[in-house]
């Protein structure tokens, strides 16, 4: 439920700023975009940590499913409906990974 707080943002903010990927294959360097309309935003990842351990093990082709845990879990929040076009596993330019506030009823 912490979702879009001024703290999430931040942490989002944060780990964007770390590129963490650049020190450690297995982590992620992502991008952060909120949505000019406030309706959200979108995480974009450029290297993908997954990806590289996956490839590794030879079990590159089942990582498409599990990038597509990340509706799951957005789902199970209760407060995003999470919206992508692209993932890295599936060819990709990035994984664009996006929370939408979910409309009040």
């Amino acid at each position: 439920k912490s979702k879009f707080t001024a703290k999430d943002i931040a942490a989002m903010k944060a780990t964007a700023a770390l590129k963490a990927a650049d020190r450690n294959p297995y982590s992620w360097n992502m991008e952060f975009y909120e949505y000019p309309d406030g309706s959200g935003y979108e995480g974009r990842f450029t290297k993908c940590g997954i990806c590289v351990l996956m490839k590794e093990l030879g079990l590159y082709d089942l990582t498409p499913a599990l990038c597509h845990l990340d509706y799951t879990m957005s789902e199970a929040g209760g407060v995003t409906n999470f919206v992508r076009q692209y993932t890295l596993a599936s060819g990709g330019p990035y994984c664009d990974c996006g929370y939408k506030k979910k409309k009040s009823k």
